[in-house]
């Protein structure tokens, strides 16, 4: 007869003696992950192309030796080599990779009067940058057994007018995120996040940290009853990359307060 099931304690600490590199980790998203990490007990090494930021980052966590940064541009090989071997030189190991560097802003004009160098550049950053570090941080994450989350958009779901460069590489993200899932797997996890409104104004580097000007509209329009935060993404990021979620790759996972289920009429 088997055994009784035990009652498993939670671990608060569930991603400790773990190093999680983060791209565009000095800003917004991609810092609320980083700090989320570091909330639940690991090290981050954090990659942007904006260093002032990136320092910012390390002195006001005063986390010691536990956060690194190193200046990344995604878009160029040469530039994720050096970011991954620093991570490497620092903490020896990569149990995880958030794939978080992109350009945020989705509208581009008529698709008529896009050039290709626009094109390109989005695809080259947003989706092109998140095989780069995958690529070069793969070896290390197959020998930790670690995962992988890509942050696309709930604009890989649905778009407004005059955004295929951008929703295009968030899809191109969704589509990468099974294929490396069955491809890596069973020893790496990948998963995606899909970040719907997410408000940043409190997360940027000091100089530029304001509080978001948000109406009662904006809050009210998502069933949740509020815009979200760095930190909604951060606590789904900690879960997929740690054992909890050790029977969930190649997903899909949409935080947006509920905005993608709800019947718009006009």
């Amino acid at each position: 007869m088997p055994k009784t099931p035990a009652i498993t304690a939670y671990d608060h600490q569930p991603l400790r003696k773990r190093v999680v590199l983060i791209t565009g980790g000095a800003q917004g998203v991609g810092r609320g992950i980083a700090q989320a990490v570091l909330g639940a007990g690991g090290s981050v090494m954090i990659g942007d192309l904006d260093v002032q930021a990136g320092h910012a980052c390390l002195e006001e966590w005063k986390v010691g030796e536990r956060a690194a940064f190193g200046q990344l541009d995604v878009s160029r090989e040469p530039s994720v080599r050096r970011w991954i071997k620093a991570a490497l030189d620092q903490f020896g190991a990569i149990h995880g990779l958030v794939n978080n560097a992109g350009i945020a802003d989705p509208n581009r004009g008529p698709l008529e009067e896009l050039s290709l160098e626009s094109w390109n550049r989005y695809i080259g950053t947003n989706l092109t940058g998140a095989f780069l570090c995958s690529k070069h941080a793969m070896p290390s994450l197959k020998a930790s057994g670690g995962a992988v989350i890509h942050i696309a958009s709930t604009r890989a779901l649905q778009s407004e007018p005059d955004t295929e460069a951008y929703a295009a590489s968030k899809g191109g993200l969704v589509a990468l995120t099974h294929a490396m899932a069955v491809s890596a797997g069973p020893v790496v996890r990948v998963n995606a996040i899909l970040p719907g409104w997410i408000s940043t104004d409190a997360w940027k580097k000091p100089q530029e940290r304001h509080q978001p000007k948000l109406s009662r509209k904006d809050h009210a329009q998502h069933p949740a009853g509020r815009v979200g935060t760095p930190d909604d993404i951060g606590s789904l990021a900690v879960y997929l990359l740690s054992d909890a979620s050790g029977f969930v790759t190649g997903q899909r996972f949409v935080v947006d307060g509920g905005m993608t289920i709800k019947m718009q009429y006009a």
